[in-house]
């Protein structure tokens, strides 16, 4: 779970990063939820972009690719979400 202090720092990040996922007309597909957890491989913060013609609300694509991934939502601006999903810590 991140506190308000994580979630500040991780916006901060994620002021600097491009938008890697799009959901537009046909909504979060199969393939939508295998490009984040694609992305969640390789980075911990992924922002992704509501195009205008999304049948869904902003809130539920956060809902549902949070459940789906297991990441924790750290932002909704305008069109806009910002997800986290921390690597897997390793055995030393």
């Amino acid at each position: 779970m991140l506190t308000g202090k994580d979630k500040r720092a991780l916006r901060a990040l994620g002021n600097r990063l491009k938008a890697e996922i799009w959901i537009g007309k046909d909504g979060i597909s199969e393939g939508t939820i295998q490009a984040l957890k694609n992305s969640f491989n390789t980075k911990e913060l992924v922002k992704i972009k509501l195009q205008e013609n999304c049948p869904l609300s902003r809130q539920e694509v956060a809902g549902i690719l949070c459940r789906r991934t297991g990441a924790e939502l750290v932002q909704i601006l305008g069109n806009t979400l910002l997800l986290y999903h921390p690597f897997p810590e390793e055995d030393s």
